[in-house]
Order: structure tokens, then sequence, then C-alpha cells
């Protein structure tokens, strides 16, 4: 019998292989779970295993996050932060101090305006900094102030600043490897205090050279994240030989090509999400203009190369149409579709369309945090004053999607949301806003043991990860988090107060609180 190098011991071990808990323990070695079971594993130990008592702490396998973005990070990184500056000259002044360490033609960036920051124009960035692109990003990432070396270097303008628009931006700093390789490891550092293990990373269209970077980090065996990234076309249209090279070179445990992502229609809030039937008091169903016929023929292209395939959708009719895209792609002899492509965000759905998607093996990527960013008073007076109440009880339905048979994985859209898993559960199990009270729409909420299913097996089976990771048993790799209080018994108003304590990727501690 092996021994083990480390045992963890817990009242509350999570497998993932059904959605209850167990006491016992999880056994280590090398980088391979060597069991789990009741008791205290002591059959597994020698003088030199290390053991965690871990009381009534959550052992988990290792979380997955299917939809983020390590440059939208980034970019919440670069240059000073202005939170507490709320005039033009302590803006001014804080730009020219930083300004002096740099060179003349580099770019100026700058982070963290507050949304309700008035005052600077063009004509003054102009004026104060001739010799630097400035960029002056406000806290959300999503607008801006630019100068005029900036509109013209970077070819996008405050009217046009949203992740989509600054892929430019993105190529130059992510090839300032002073700046990105330090930044990814930050990166890595903070997902992995959250206990995420594995990540889907949307990449813009190549990842402007950003994968030889995370090459030579999995060479230095320095990545302590499983990194699987898709290509997202912004700057060019979808390229399949770009994919055929990314998969030929990149496909061990902790590199992965998986595919091509692409966006469909955008917010309900601003009547850009396509609804089967009209907006109120409007005639149209969508005031983004979505060219269906390339996003049809990009999926079915990739598809026939056996490329995964996203699409987010957040109205139910591009969610219907989505399904309607999917449903043309190969198939199995049970009618499901051969590789593993998945539907984002799923905002507000047709239940008809959930049964669909169970039916193909089409993939939700939910974000189970996203009723964190509203308060309910504000959120539910949008949905009744855009389709109406009828229509927003199909809002965030994960009860229909887990009962249709779908599987479900968990995504953050990163810097949209930062990885929470505790705040996951208060939100997307108790179907409350960040301020509590009466739940919205409880009846579509998931139960604690659904949702880290979701987190875990869930997002490995999205990965196409699931015999090696997902689930603690004997033989799969060992991504472990560890959670310092119990999720399943904690009542519902102190769940946020939970955090990881422990991350162990492949074997080794990469966390620890």
């Amino acid at each position: 019998m092996r021994n083990a190098d480390m045992i963890l011991r817990s009242d509350n071990i999570f497998t993932g292989r059904d959605h209850s808990c167990i006491a016992g323990f999880v056994a280590l070695s090398g980088n391979q779970i060597l069991a789990v079971g009741a008791g205290g594993g002591t059959e597994y130990m020698n003088e030199d295993t290390v053991v965690y008592e871990l009381g009534n702490q959550v052992i988990c396998p290792g979380f997955v996050d299917v939809h983020c973005f390590f440059t939208g990070w980034l970019l919440t990184t670069a240059g000073p932060d202005l939170q507490a500056c709320t005039t033009e000259s302590s803006v001014l002044s804080e730009l020219s101090s930083y300004s002096a360490g740099l060179r003349s033609g580099d770019t100026l960036l700058a982070r963290g305006l507050k949304p309700d920051f008035t005052g600077l124009t063009r004509e003054k960035l102009d004026e104060v900094f001739p010799d630097h692109p400035v960029i002056l990003f406000h806290e959300n990432g999503e607008s801006c102030y630019m100068n005029s070396s900036a509109e013209e270097v970077y070819q996008f303008t405050p009217e046009t600043c949203w992740s989509e628009s600054y892929w430019r931006l993105l190529r130059y700093l992510l090839n300032k490897r002073e700046f990105s390789v330090p930044g990814f490891k930050n990166y890595m550092n903070m997902m992995n205090s959250r206990g995420i293990t594995s990540v889907k990373e949307m990449g813009f269209d190549d990842f402007y050279g950003f994968t030889d970077v995370l090459k030579e980090l999995e060479e230095q065996d320095e990545l302590t994240l499983r990194v699987h990234f898709m290509s997202q076309p912004v700057g060019a249209p979808m390229d399949l030989e770009h994919g055929r090279r990314m998969r030929s070179h990149f496909h061990s445990p902790f590199l992965r090509f998986s595919g091509y992502n692409q966006m469909t229609d955008g917010s309900i809030s601003h009547l850009e999400g396509e609804m089967k039937e009209p907006y109120l008091h409007t005639h149209t169903c969508c005031k983004k203009d979505i060219d269906w016929e390339t996003l049809k023929a990009d999926a079915i292209a990739a598809d026939a190369e056996d490329f995964r395939f996203s699409l987010h959708a957040q109205g139910d009719g591009a969610i219907g149409k989505t399904v309607d895209i999917f449903a043309l792609c190969k198939k199995d002899e049970k009618g499901r579709l051969v590789n593993r492509h998945a539907i984002t965000d799923l905002e507000c759905s047709d239940p008809a369309d959930l049964e669909r998607m169970g039916q193909l093996g089409i993939i939700a990527e939910v974000y189970p945090q996203i009723m964190s960013l509203a308060d309910r008073e504000s959120k539910v007076s949008m949905i009744r004053e855009t389709i109406g109440s009828a229509r927003g009880k199909n809002y965030w339905n994960r009860r229909k999607m887990a009962d249709s048979g779908i599987v479900i994985s968990c995504g953050t859209d990163l810097p949209l949301l930062y990885d929470d898993i505790p705040e996951s559960v208060y939100h997307s199990t108790g179907a409350r806003f960040p301020e509590g009270g009466e739940p919205f729409n409880p009846e579509n909420a998931l139960t604690p043991g659904e949702l880290l299913e979701a987190w875990t097996r869930g997002g490995q089976y999205n990965l196409g990860q699931e015999e090696m990771l997902g689930t603690l048993e004997a033989g799969k790799t060992a991504d472990i988090a560890v959670l310092d209080g119990d999720l399943f018994h904690t009542p519902l108003e102190n769940i946020r107060d939970i955090s990881v304590s422990m991350t162990i990727v492949d074997g080794r501690i990469v966390y620890k609180k």
C-alpha cells in the first residue's frame, strides 16, 4: 500500500459524485488522490505524512471558472489608481507624477475613475501629455477618457470604449512582458486564493502572442492554474488555421486550446438582448444588429473540425437561435452533440429551449454571482418595464436547466465579477440580491450541492477533463479547494463570511490562508 504525502481530514468532504458531504479523509500521493473515505486514513500514513485537521471546513474539488478575461483584469491593474481622485487637478497631478517614469511615446494608462467623475477633456489631456497616448478607465473598465494620440494609435474612442474595441491596446500590453508576465502571476495568485484551479480564458483573436508567455511559464513549472484558452474574434474573422496550430501545440494538463467564443446579443436592460417578442412599449425585439448567418457559418465550420464553440446569449430570442445553430452541428447516435458546445450567460430563457439544450447536450455557462451587481428594486423594475413580469419569471432559471439534464458550469466574465463561491451560493441558491430580503424567482434556484457540482464537476466536463479532474476520487489529479466554513449548514445571511482557506493544484499547496 502506498503512503500518503498529505492527508486532509474534515467532517464535510464534497466529493462531487453526489450533492452531499461525507466525514472522513482525502489522502494525496504526489499529484494524485490516493484515497477518499470515512475514518482518519491512518492506513495510508507514515512518519512523513503531513496531516491537516480541518474540522467542519468543506473540502471540494478545485473550482473552475469557464468564462473569464485575464486581459480585462490586466487593464484593471495598469497604471496609477485614480479612485481617490475627485477633481481634474488631482487626476492630472497623479498622472504627471506617474508619467515621469515613462519614456516618450509610451502609453499612459490609468484606472479606477468613479463613474460620476467629470471634467476632463480630450484637449486638456492633449495639452498636458503631448508625448504620450493617454487612456483613463473608469472603474467599470467599459468607459474612459482618451487624448487624440490614443485615439489615433488604438483606433477607438471614448464612445466605443468597451472590451471588444480595445484589442489593439491589449496587443500592446500583452507584449510588454515586464508588465504582462508579473501581471499573470498575480492573476494566478488571486485566482488560487479564491479556490480556482482551472480557467477557460477568452483570448481575443490569436491572444496576441501571449500563448508564448503561457508556454514559457509552463516549461518553468510556474503555472498554478490550468489554462484552457479560446479565440474570440474581434479584430479579424474566425481563423481556423490559428485553431489548428494552437490545438497541435497546446494539449498538456496545464495548457490547452479550447476552441472559439463569440457574442450574439447584448444587455436586456439596454434593449439589446434579443427577445422572441418585442420589448414593452416598442416594436423591436432587439436594438442591436446581429449577424446570425456569419455566426451560424462559423459554428458549423468549427464543429466540422471538432473545435468547441460557445456563444454568449442573454435574451430568449438569442438563446433560441443559438440552440437552432447548434442543432445543425454533428450529433452522435443518441442525437447529442459530438462536440461540447456551450451557451454563456442565459439571462432570460424560454423553458422549451432549455429542454432542447438538455436533449442536444449543450452546456450552460452561467454567472451565479450576477445578482450581486444590482439591488432588487432597480433590477426588478427594469425587468417589469422592459419585458414585463410574466417573462421575468424566466430570469436566471437554473432550476429548469438542471431538471432538463443540462450540464451547468460557472463563469464570472471576470473582471465583471470576481470568483467568490460562498457569494455565489448566497445569490444562486438563496435567490437574493445583495441587500437580502425577499428572494427573486426562488423557484428557479439551485441547491448548494448542485451549485458546487457546477463549479467543479460541471466545469471540468465543460473543459473535457472530467476523467482527470472535477471529483474527489482515487486516481484523479489532486486539484482541491478548502472553504473555511460549512456551506451546507451556515445560515444564508452568514454564507458570504466564508472564504477559501487552502488551494491545492497538482498535489501542491498554492494558497494557504
